[in-house]
């Protein structure tokens, strides 16, 4: 079976004040093509770190990350867009990165993160909030084989959530995923398997329910 994400003997951790805080030690595991996959974990356990080891904007200190198709960045990701440029001159820019319709996805993007004309201000002066708006819409403008989420369905209002969560559903039709989100309940809804983060290893488990029990016992959430 053909896999998206490989992870052979990955390594990565950084200095903390009480030694190394470590993301992966030694790490090895697939996510298999199509299939969308919940991060858990409980803080600082290397949730966000993984997800950029994977898209490739942070490199192992030892091991290999192999991608078989198109992945995204970490969507909602706003570190890759220039500050001097609008939201519209950034969208266009990427647009042609990816062989995209500029026009086609200026406007799919301006409609979705709802910006006003705050889309063709300077990106610098976006507050994070309108920078993980315009980053998430940037994301589900573009076609991807796996799409990378970091907690961008919790941006903004209970409308904006809900349309974000509903559009990830429908491009997971036809793409995987590895979401993290602190809301077990919307892991529930957007995935089939779970990976549970714990000292730098990582747990596969092939239903999203026994990963969800797995990290609530981790976390002493699991009824006695």
């Amino acid at each position: 079976m053909a896999m998206a994400i490989v992870l052979r003997d990955l390594w990565k951790s950084f200095p903390g004040p009480r030694g190394p805080v470590h993301v992966a030690r030694g790490m090895s595991l697939r996510f298999p093509a199509g299939r969308s996959v919940g991060l858990l974990g409980r803080n600082g356990a290397g949730k966000s770190s993984l997800l950029r080891l994977i898209a490739g904007t942070m490199r192992p200190d030892r091991g290999t990350v192999l991608r078989d198709g198109r992945v995204s960045w970490p969507v909602g990701f706003a570190g890759g867009f220039h500050g001097d440029l609008t939201g519209a001159q950034n969208v266009r820019f990427v647009a042609r990165i990816y062989g995209a319709d500029p026009r086609a996805l200026c406007d799919f993007v301006a409609r979705f993160a709802d910006l006003g004309p705050q889309f063709h201000a300077p990106f610098r002066r976006y507050s994070s909030g309108m920078r993980a708006r315009l980053g998430f819409g940037l994301s589900m403008g573009l076609p991807f084989d796996t799409y990378l989420v970091d907690e961008v369905t919790a941006v903004g209002d209970a409308a904006f959530r809900a349309r974000s969560e509903a559009i990830l559903a429908e491009r997971l039709t036809r793409a995987g995923a590895i979401v993290v989100s602190h809301a077990t309940p919307q892991l529930a809804r957007l995935c089939q398997s779970g990976v549970v983060l714990e000292g730098g290893q990582a747990t596969w488990h092939e239903a999203i329910d026994d990963a969800i029990a797995h990290h609530e016992e981790v976390m002493g959430l699991a009824p006695a």
